[in-house]
This record gives C-alpha cells, structure tokens and sequence, in this order.
C-alpha cells in the first residue's frame, strides 16, 4: 500500500507503564481505520512493577505481574525486540529482535516509552555482585536465592558462613526496597517454620539508604511509621549510610562497617534508557524535554511520557513531574489523546495531575497509605493498598485476589526452583535484553572509536 493511502502507523516504544496505558487509550479512541498501532517491547506482558516485591516474597505466583499483551490489546502489532536507534528525520526505528535480527519500522507518529533502567553508580563490585530488582526474573531469582542461602546456612557448620549466608542486605529505602525487605523478612519467617538448625534470631535483614529517612520521596507521615514497623520486625535500619563496596562475600559501607553477606539486592534508583542519549534531542537531567501536550520540542509527531519524559509539572512551575508509575500511566494516557486529536478524533489536551497519595505494602497485616492526602496505618492501609492495587491492575485480578486469600488463610510455600540463572540476574547484565549491548561494553567501545 502506498505512503499517500494507508493508514498511518503509531509506533509505541515499550509497553511499561505509559506505553502499554497510551496502546489501551488509542485502542479506545480510535476505529480501527483511523491508525495502525504498533508495539516495541522485548515481552509479550506488561509488568505491573509495584506487585514485584510480593513474588519475591513468594505471595503472588510471577504469573500475576505480567499483563498479556495480546489479551487485552487486540488491535496491536507485537514487535518483540528491543529499540536500537530511531531516525526522527526518516521517521524509521531500528529493532533488534529476541534472536538479534536487526528490522527497520516505519512510523507516522511515535511515542517513546522506553522507561529506565538501573542507576549502578560508580560502587566497586556492584555490577558483579549485587542483584538488580526490576524484572520478573528478577524477583522469581531473590525468592529462590533467599531460601537457598537458608538451606546452605542450615548445612553448614561454620559459624561465620552461616550468619553470612543469612543475612540479606537491601540497599535502597525507597518505595521498591521497603517493600521488598518488608516482603523477604516475611519470607524467611515462613520459611523457619520448616527448618530446626537455623533460627529468627540468626537471620539479618538490613536496608540501606544514604538520605536520614527510609521512604524519602515520600510523606513524613508515611516513613515514620513505616521506619517503625521494620524496626519492631527486626529489620536492621541504617540511614545516611552508603555502599562503598560489594565482593562475592561482603559489603562494606561509608561508616567503615562490614557486613558479611551473600545477598545483597540494589534497589538505589533509576536513570532514563540509554536510548534517550542517542536521540541527540534536548534532555532534563537525562530525561526527554516535552511540552505540557507531551509532545518533544520541534518534533510535533514524536511524544514521550512516563520515566523517559521531562514532562512540566504544571503545579509546581519550573520542576518536572517525578518517576512514578501514577504519572506515568496517566501520561501515557494523554499522549493518546493528544495524537487522536491530531487525527481528527477529541480534543487535545495539556497534562495536569495531582498525586492523589501513595501506598506501601509491608506484608502481613501491615501497610502505610495516604489517599487524598490522609495518613493511614495498619489494617486500614491494608485494605487501601490492596483495593488500589486491584482497581490499577489491567488484568489478573481475580487471580490476585485469590493468591491473596490463600495466603491469608494457608501457609506459604517456601520452595525453590533454581529456573532463573544467576548470571541473568547481576546488574551487569539484568538491563539488557536480548540483542542490548551491556553499558560497560557498550562504553568500552565508544572510547576505543573515539
């Protein structure tokens, strides 16, 4: 079909948050006529990122976090792949499959969501030793890792090896690594049920974090009594401090202190995808800059949204919107509209939202929440938490309700199944897919071109 009458084609880059809300929005706002609607992402699902920690902490089968994409976006080309460079004058992508076959994709319009990935930092031996939390792999592997140090603490009779192997280091206090400690320290109590050799008592969970308080981004009134309800559990807390380093068998920590260990989980924060430095279009500290439409800058087919996107926020003039998954789906949302507005379908609009408050599960009974700005401990922020969850997930909620309910009335099961490799789990690789260079290969290679 020639270029003057077929439909034109919406290339969407990644199918997180923002993608995967932006395809359901066009899906809906547009007949089937209207556009030709295009996915690039590496999966077939969407993850449902804030759900992770509960599949680590063995509550929720990994089944649960991944939205099929093909089940509820039916209108939707599935490219499996990953983005390599995009060509903002040709209007072309470049896609390196799942086998690493490079294809070119035409587009009329595209939308770039691309997400981000891991902030390493500049931490000896992070790269190497430590475990990213991202993916579904991911956290399948800190479940099965978290049991199996069990095991091999049980087995050994070494005293130093087995308080090493079980003490479990989470290095990051935001949202994703309170939850997780709060999820893995329920874990391992489940888990001791079942064994005699080792006790609650040897096992360590500790978080990290260099700001003074854990949930930094967050509400006071949410961080206190998280902070509160991990130190009642146990949980080591210890604040203002970093990692200076990590081996195979330690990390050592800006205070000087060692902690013996073979698990530590990064959880310190995230950087815009490399994708976004190849683009050479301005950035906000790493971070497209777009237009209140969302649109980019001179490019008025190209538009960007969640963690890619500087995208202004129009209630706090001069700063942008922050990397949350809430802003993220809604942009995603407005980014559709916007461009079936340029097709003639609705009106376009400028993005404007207001958090309307967080929550924060910590396994068991206990959550903190504010919805609408009201603070919310225990088992009321339990209820919010988990009826947010249910009203923002796009599929699976019966399943997770049921997941849920057997977990509340039965007692978890604690096995391992070994199917994640660790090697697909250290941050030096857990951020590239299939036909991705590494970032230290990746940088190797452009000082040696230069």
């Amino acid at each position: 079909m020639s270029h003057s009458t077929r439909r034109p084609r919406i290339l969407v880059v990644g199918a997180g948050f923002a993608g995967y809300h932006c395809l359901r929005a066009l899906e809906r706002a547009l007949p089937p006529e209207a556009a030709e609607l295009v996915v690039v992402n590496p999966t077939d699902y969407m993850l449902y990122v804030p759900l992770l920690p509960e599949v680590a902490g063995g509550s929720l089968d990994p089944r649960r976090v991944a939205v099929p994409l093909h089940g509820t976006l039916p209108r939707t080309r599935l490219v499996l792949g990953h983005a390599d460079a995009v060509d903002l004058d040709a209007r072309t992508c470049t896609v390196i499959d799942v086998e690493g076959k490079a294809n070119t994709l035409e587009w009329d319009y595209l939308v770039l969501t691309v997400g981000s990935v891991t902030r390493l930092l500049s931490v000896p031996g992070v790269a190497e030793h430590a475990i990213g939390f991202k993916s579904v792999a991911e956290g399948i592997y800190v479940r099965d890792h978290v049991l199996r140090q069990l095991e091999l603490a049980e087995q050994s009779d070494d005293p130093a090896e087995r308080a090493a192997r079980a003490t479990f280091v989470v290095v990051g206090a935001g949202y994703t690594g309170t939850e997780l400690v709060a999820q893995g320290q329920e874990l391992t109590r489940q888990a001791l049920r079942h064994r005699h050799k080792v006790t609650e008592d040897e096992v360590r969970w500790i978080l990290l974090d260099i700001a003074p308080r854990v949930l930094p981004g967050l509400d006071e009134r949410l961080s206190g009594p998280a902070e509160e309800v991990l130190r009642e559990r146990g949980v080591d807390v210890r604040l203002e401090t970093s990692v200076t380093e990590v081996t195979a068998d330690c990390a050592r920590l800006s205070d000087g202190a060692e902690i013996p260990t073979r698990t530590v989980v990064w959880c310190v924060g995230v950087r815009p995808d490399p994708l976004v430095e190849g683009l050479g279009l301005p950035t906000e500290k790493g971070r497209l800059r777009v237009d209140t439409h969302l649109r980019v800058p001179e490019h008025p087919r190209v538009y960007a949204a969640g963690d890619v996107a500087a995208v202004p926020d129009v209630f706090h003039p001069g700063q942008s919107t922050p990397m949350t998954a809430q802003h993220a789906q809604r942009q995603g949302r407005a980014a559709a509209r916007n461009i079936a507005a340029e097709l003639g379908y609705g009106r376009p609009r400028a993005y404007r939202h207001r958090d309307l408050g967080f929550v924060v599960d910590l396994a068991g009974r206990d959550a903190v929440a504010n919805p609408l700005r009201v603070p919310l401990r225990g088992l009321p922020a339990k209820i919010v938490a988990r009826g947010y969850h249910l009203l923002a997930l796009p599929a699976n909620r019966l399943r997770v309700v049921a997941d849920w309910f057997t977990d509340l009335v039965a007692r978890r099961q604690v096995v391992q199944f070994g199917l994640v490799p660790g090697s697909g789990v250290s941050l030096a690789e857990a951020d590239h897919g299939p036909g991705r260079v590494p970032h230290q290969r990746a940088e190797r290679d452009r000082v040696q071109s230069s």
